[in-house]
């Protein structure tokens, strides 16, 4: 197996970066960046914050679809969240020395600061059911799942892992299936590449991408938020990516689509940047 602080100059280039996007608060809007810093909890300012409800478990579009109409903005000091028909509300960020709470992502308890009142105010009456914001400044308090990711590897407010890559030509080969295609908003992935073939990331292990190095550590398991239109909220289709991917990407452990993946050696990313294996496998898409 080759070292993961191999020379990221090294390997077969495979594809290039076409899209970074962030999504600093889970499950609201996501930004499309030029680029960015990978660091332990993946690229700069992704799902650091997160909306709980008032007991501190996570809230996703699974159950407020509502969430994907919020837009998230960064600003100096913060973000400003604006929904239509609401307007904008700036929101600092919360004091490093701010008093922890413990909030909880699926079985993990992270501590967290609350983001205040005024902005649990605004986000209540966005989404029509009470919550609160809350701020990661702790990035290495939560490791990533010891199942699958190397020991060290940290994640923040995202599911299980720092990063999520998914591949364009790997989405046209889903959509060729599909009765009507999706956008890959729908699978809300940190880098979009181009330029290998189909399904090709199933059998990659460590990428040089930038700067940095990842370690893909699984594919990623797909939930309903893959049926929710990311522009308006609604479900066009409640079967669909989901039905289409039992048939063609069933794996133990649900329908795959993309990969998840650990930051081994933090670095600068762009867009455009050429990605090269540096350690290859089996695919790791293994039948359910």
């Amino acid at each position: 197996m080759m070292n993961d602080l191999a020379d990221p100059a090294a390997g077969t280039p495979v594809a290039r970066v076409a899209a970074l996007h962030v999504h600093p608060v889970k499950s609201l809007g996501g930004l499309a960046v030029a680029a960015g810093m990978l660091g332990p909890c993946g690229l700069e300012d992704d799902r650091r914050w997160m909306v709980t409800d008032p007991d501190g478990g996570f809230l996703t579009q699974r159950q407020v679809a509502r969430m994907a109409l919020v837009t998230v903005a960064r600003d100096p000091g913060g973000l400003v969240l604006a929904l239509a028909g609401q307007g904008a509300h700036a929101v600092a960020l919360p004091p490093v020395d701010g008093a922890r709470r413990m909030v909880r992502v699926w079985k993990d308890s992270v501590p967290a600061v609350d983001a205040g009142d005024a902005v649990a105010g605004w986000l209540t009456a966005a989404l029509g059911r009470p919550c609160r914001l809350v701020y990661l400044h702790d990035a290495g308090a939560r490791p990533a799942d010891p199942a699958f990711a190397p020991a060290g590897a940290t994640v923040g407010f995202a599911d299980g892992f720092a990063v999520l890559v998914a591949s364009r030509e790997s989405l046209g080969a889903l959509n060729r299936d599909l009765p009507t295609p999706v956008p890959m908003d729908r699978f809300r992935p940190n880098l979009v590449l181009e330029g290998a073939r189909p399904w090709a990331e199933d059998g990659w292990r460590l990428l040089a991408v930038g700067a940095a190095l990842l370690r893909i550590v699984k594919p990623c398991s797909r939930c309903i938020m893959t049926t929710i239109d990311q522009k308006t909220a609604e479900i066009p289709d409640p079967r669909e990516p989901l039905a289409t991917l039992a048939r063609t990407r069933r794996a133990r452990g649900g329908v795959m689509f993309g990969q998840n993946a650990v930051v081994v050696r933090p670095g600068r990313v762009a867009v455009g940047d050429v990605v090269r294996v540096l350690e290859e496998g089996p695919s790791n898409l293994v039948a359910a």
